[in-house]
């Protein structure tokens, strides 16, 4: 069952250069958006909405955090508009 997730991930300096979306677009059988981005040489904060199964989310989170980058949860507000 397909599954959509938005998550903030906060890629460091060492990586930010790095094309870590298009590799986790490559590397799972996801389909990723960029809703916001900020990137500067010392630090990447990234709105990343991802599209596909959740045991293919996840192996993409876990291969994300061992690069160093820290990936959290778009907290939904449950009062909108």
């Amino acid at each position: 069952m397909k599954e959509n997730r938005r998550f903030w991930l906060t890629v460091p300096s060492k990586i930010v250069q790095r094309p870590v979306i298009w590799e986790l677009g490559h590397k799972f059988k996801l389909i990723t958006n960029i809703g916001q981005a900020s990137v500067t040489s010392e630090l990447g904060i990234v709105s990343l909405s991802v599209e596909g199964e959740r045991t293919e989310i996840k192996k993409a989170i876990t291969w994300l955090e061992k690069l160093g980058v820290k990936v959290e949860p778009v907290e939904i507000n449950t009062i909108e508009g």
